[in-house]
């Protein structure tokens, strides 16, 4: 019984990836498109192990915990770690400052987030 135990407990391995990480970003005003579009440009780590288990997007959120906006990552990243990609959004006047934050296919929402001014007055 104690072999069986010990089988059944190496047969269902845990994922070895964490929850993924902001570990970088950028943030531009986009002039020619208005005063209030701005280009994320956000660095993600996570040990992406394949189609299932990857980090799958991230978000823009508010102050208030709203959703700004989000990129949706369509595919693993597993050679290229870590990874950056870029999105625009309309951010009103009012928002000063805002929190970026990860999602991966096995955790969701978690690992470290980052918070970044808006720079309206550029």
């Amino acid at each position: 019984m104690v072999i069986g135990l010990i089988l059944s407990a190496l047969w269902v391995q845990p994922s070895m990836a964490g929850e993924a990480d902001i570990v970088a970003v950028k943030v531009f005003k986009l002039k020619k498109v208005s005063d209030t579009t701005f280009r994320f440009r956000v660095t993600v780590a996570h040990a992406d192990e394949g189609w299932e288990h990857y980090a799958d997007g991230w978000q823009v959120v508010g102050p208030d915990g709203a959703v700004l906006g989000e990129r949706v990552l369509l595919h693993p990243h597993v050679t290229e770690q870590p990874f950056t990609r870029s999105t625009d959004l309309e951010i009103p006047e009012s928002i000063g400052e805002v929190t970026i934050r990860a999602h991966d296919k096995v955790h969701g929402l978690g690992g470290a987030t980052m918070k970044v001014a808006i720079p309206h007055g550029s």
